[in-house]
């Protein structure tokens, strides 16, 4: 090698050296977008986020119950607590409900389809006599069952139609006779139409929308033509059209849908307003809990119809997109759970039932938001009324049953059930030893069933 002129050795070229590629494991974001995917598709996943956000959103609406109603109460010369204390105890009752729905066999759950429905059907009628039905704020749609405790039957419609729907459907199914319209719609829409009849004639239009939903919901599952669905949808419109065309007060809500001023137009659209104005006041994390100024005889129906309101003010945006983030983790889970299954009256009563949840809860907080017509729907879970809170939590027991119910989450679920025993060791162990007892060991289903690739546990 030729020496440079001071006799010193030119420095040797070395080859640029290429960084290696970087391997998808190695990067962090892509690490845990796997690990959440993993999690995502186990078969426990569905389970656990219809009693996980169930419950949460039960708990977080008794807290904003309490916070709500408190003005309202010591205006009508109650405790502060007293619509707390109701919900609480519906709340305790719809546990009950829950638990016992979510253990009931399926076979149980379809046998109680017609008596449910038989039950419901005649207490509409019932609110229908005079002298024996109450009247609140306009609608005809009240039973009094003693003290201040008050049943509307039009909420346990809602579980009838989804039960005797999906055991009618799942029947027709076995002996394929889905394939025909006339078995497709008889007797499902003449049944919803009268159930529908009953409710209307209360003039409760807002539990009748959800009604309509929940038939759609069940004819979409059912496979129906899209001929016969426009078919039927256009019915429905049409009627929709006629019953609100003949209300001055549904006509005035259609009017308020989108008003910034209580008094914009020829109607009142103080409630509207004064939900929105709750909403904007809360900023991004709110007034703080129970420091709401819109509660305190502004905002008509605060812990009820409008309960997402006070939660925006109180809580600001943060509270109100993680009560939109549980309710969208119950939408999903539901799908899940008609999806997976191959029981014909589990995927019609799962779809049901996330079809009424999903749909009434749109409406409500379209409704807060301006964007819907007030339609006078509580928020599910969430609103104050013990009548719509007990159907609706045995409604979800529904969905625990059949998400437990999977082959593969009931294989999950009995990995975690201990066996108990002493698992004998091999070789030396503490129990050679002269004084010295073995550990106990617990002999778990879990440790003698082999490695899965699945992630089912």
């Amino acid at each position: 090698m030729p020496s440079s002129r001071t006799g010193r050795r030119p420095p040797v070229q070395r080859a640029a050296v290429r960084p290696a590629a970087r391997s998808p494991r190695d990067n962090p974001v892509l690490r845990l977008h796997a690990r959440a995917r993993r999690a995502w598709d186990r078969p426990l996943t569905a389970y656990y986020l219809i009693l996980g956000g169930s419950l949460l959103i039960i708990v977080l609406g008794l807290v904003m119950v309490y916070s709500a109603s408190q003005i309202k109460a010591l205006q009508m010369s109650l405790g502060g607590s007293y619509f707390f204390r109701k919900q609480l105890l519906a709340a305790a009752i719809g546990a009950g409900l829950l638990f016992a729905a979510s253990r009931m066999p399926v076979k149980l759950h379809r046998a109680l389809a017609y008596p449910i429905l038989a039950g419901a059907v005649f207490l509409m009628a019932l609110v229908q006599v005079p002298g024996i039905g109450m009247s609140v704020n306009g609608n005809q749609n009240w039973l009094s069952i003693g003290g201040p405790f008050q049943l509307q039957p039009s909420e346990f419609g809602k579980l009838a139609l989804v039960l005797w729907g999906a055991d009618l459907l799942a029947r027709k199914q076995d002996k394929k006779l889905l394939t025909q319209w006339k078995h497709m719609l008889v007797p499902l829409v003449p049944v919803a139409f009268l159930v529908l009849g009953l409710i209307m004639l209360g003039g409760d239009m807002g539990t009748a929308i959800i009604l309509t939903a929940i038939l759609f919901g069940l004819l979409w599952l059912a496979g129906a033509p899209t001929r016969l669905f426009a078919g039927v949808l256009s019915v429905a419109a049409l009627i929709g059209v006629v019953l609100i065309r003949s209300s001055a007060n549904r006509m005035a809500r259609l009017s308020c849908i989108g008003a910034t001023e209580p008094q914009s137009g020829p109607v009142d659209c103080w409630q509207a307003v004064h939900g929105i104005y709750a909403l904007a006041s809360g900023g991004i994390f709110g007034s703080g809990l129970g420091a709401s100024v819109e509660k305190w005889g502004q905002l008509p129906e605060a812990h009820t119809d409008f309960i997402f309101a006070v939660t925006g003010e109180e809580l600001g945006l943060a509270g109100t997109l993680s009560v939109l983030a549980l309710f969208a983790a119950l939408g999903y889970a539901g799908i899940r759970v008609a999806g997976r299954t191959e029981d014909p009256f589990v995927r019609y009563a799962a779809g049901g039932v996330t079809t009424w949840i999903t749909a009434q809860a749109v409406i409500n907080i379209g409704a807060v938001l301006g964007l819907l017509p007030i339609a006078g729907v509580p928020l599910p879970l969430f609103s104050y009324g013990g009548s719509a809170l007990l159907p609706t939590m045995f409604a979800i027991g529904l969905l625990i049953a059949f998400a437990r119910e999977e082959p593969a989450a009931r294989a999950a679920l009995a990995m975690r059930q201990p066996r108990f025993g002493r698992k004998r060791g091999t070789g030396v162990s503490g129990s050679d030893v002269p004084g010295r007892r073995s550990p106990r060991r617990w002999n778990t289903m879990r440790r003698r069933a082999p490695a899965r690739s699945s992630g089912e546990r």
